[in-house]
């Protein structure tokens, strides 16, 4: 039964945190709890925490300067970029007309060389078909010559004078 009433007693008393006896003791342990919590606090938890954020800082500090200047880079790398190409666009140009002078001039040289060989070809074609002209003449005189003394001898079986009949023909041949 002590046992009881002595388990009534620390039951009735409550919790041992809100009893007004222990203030002095817990508020020590309080005080020193706080001291010990601030002197690690600043002594080893924030320097820690201010290099980490110093750190960090100097590395966004570092990457930005570094982006920076890469993109300075690439606004001179596109700059070489669009000069070269210009420069490529005009050198381009010159070799095209460049070209085209030769082909032009390849071409004309051509022309000309064909046009000599055309009118040479003209001007021989032109004498062939003088000759064959005159050629083709004397054989239609001929052969009207024949075929008017056959006629003749046909139509008059006893008057073999060709000779009048080839005046005849010439004459009529002539105009």
């Amino acid at each position: 039964m002590a046992t009881e009433a002595q388990g009534a007693v620390e039951h009735a008393d409550g919790m041992p945190q809100l009893d007004f006896s222990t203030y002095p003791n817990q508020i020590f342990w309080l005080v020193v709890t706080l001291v010990v919590i601030y002197l690690v606090l600043t002594k080893i938890a924030l320097p820690r925490i201010a290099s980490v954020l110093a750190e960090r800082q100097g590395t966004i500090a570092n990457d930005l300067a570094a982006a920076e200047d890469l993109k300075q880079q690439a606004v001179e790398a596109e700059e070489a970029y669009n000069k070269a190409l210009a420069d490529a666009k005009a050198e381009a140009g010159r070799i095209v007309a460049g070209a085209r002078a030769d082909i032009q001039k390849d071409l004309d040289d051509a022309t000309a060389k064909a046009d000599a060989e055309i009118a040479a070809k003209s001007a021989e074609s032109e004498k062939r078909i003088s000759e064959i002209r005159a050629s083709a003449l004397e054989s239609i005189e001929a052969v009207a010559n024949d075929t008017a003394v056959e006629v003749v001898k046909a139509i008059m079986p006893g008057a073999e004078d060709g000779k009048a009949v080839k005046t005849a023909v010439t004459a009529r041949m002539k105009g």
